[in-house]
């Protein structure tokens, strides 16, 4: 599962219509639409379906991305770099809607063959060819997936992650990592069949409700006795808190799928104050209302 669009056609354990007694067929083949918000863009292959020239602005990062949790990961740092005057951090930001299917251009597939955003492009750190006469050209360095993100500029400007082996690195990589294996049952489970799905149906929702909520217990409990994720001290704020705010603190506030009362989510006293501190930060205020640039 992947957190955002990745509302795949499954035939098992599911019901089909509404029916109950759906026997899933020896070998499935997508014979119909599933139904659900991302129904029309949703096929079980990969690959680029249009040709498409993506813009490349003046800035040294280029970002293809939409206000989406996974991407608003990425607008987090970048506004959280921009706070501290980083040089070389400034960046232009490219609206990829994923409803109309702009992530499965030619271009986009280049940067992400996995088509989700968000993708970054560094054109700052140029490769040398080392072929002759191309010395001095280069290639900039393309990265995907919202972590690996987080982790290359974190890591690039030395800013939002523990530089030293030890464990303050230890423990943010760990979180980071916690959330990008948590969140799919969040996005592609609860969100897909608590929201998007083309009617309720309630093994998946429960199934899905009742992780969603474990995993909400886990983050209140740790911040029980700490202020961020790995730490009380402002310098503390890293990655972690960003990537986890974006999904789990946006829903905690009641800013995902119109499902804060269903979770109870008032009752994460702990979370529900971490969530609260880091919404205030300016960074966040602006990453979140992003302007994005169309791509023409």
């Amino acid at each position: 599962m992947s957190n955002d669009n990745n509302q795949t056609t499954t035939h098992a354990n599911t019901q089909d219509n509404g029916n109950s007694n759906y026997t899933p067929p020896q070998v499935w083949t997508q014979d119909k639409e599933n139904g659900g918000k991302f129904s029309s863009t949703n096929r079980p292959t990969a690959g680029a379906r249009h040709e498409q020239t993506l813009p490349v602005g003046k800035a040294p990062l280029q970002l293809y991305s939409l206000n989406t949790p996974n991407g608003v990961k990425v607008n987090i740092l970048l506004e959280e770099l921009a706070e501290l005057g980083i040089k070389g951090a400034e960046y232009d930001a490219y609206k990829i809607d994923i409803s109309e299917g702009d992530q499965f251009g030619s271009d986009f597939v280049a940067l992400n063959p996995n088509s989700k955003i968000p993708a970054l492009v560094d054109y700052s750190a140029m490769i040398a060819t080392n072929t002759g006469s191309n010395h001095d050209a280069g290639t900039p360095i393309e990265i995907f997936e919202s972590g690996a993100i987080l982790v290359y500029l974190a890591e690039k400007f030395g800013k939002f992650i523990p530089m030293e082996q030890g464990t303050a690195r230890a423990e943010c990589l760990s979180w980071l990592m916690w959330q990008m294996g948590s969140a799919p049952y969040l996005g592609g489970g609860f969100g897909h069949f608590y929201a998007y799905a083309p009617e309720p149906m309630e093994y998946p929702i429960n199934r899905y409700t009742m992780e969603t909520k474990r995993q909400l217990d886990v983050l209140d409990s740790h911040l029980k006795n700490s202020e961020y994720m790995c730490g009380n001290d402002e310098s503390d704020y890293n990655i972690a808190d960003i990537i986890i705010w974006a999904w789990y603190g946006q829903l905690v506030l009641g800013k995902l799928y119109d499902a804060g009362e269903f979770l109870q989510v008032d009752s994460y006293q702990h979370l529900q104050r971490w969530a609260k501190n880091i919404a205030e930060r300016p960074a966040v205020k602006r990453a979140v209302e992003l302007s994005l640039q169309p791509l023409a």
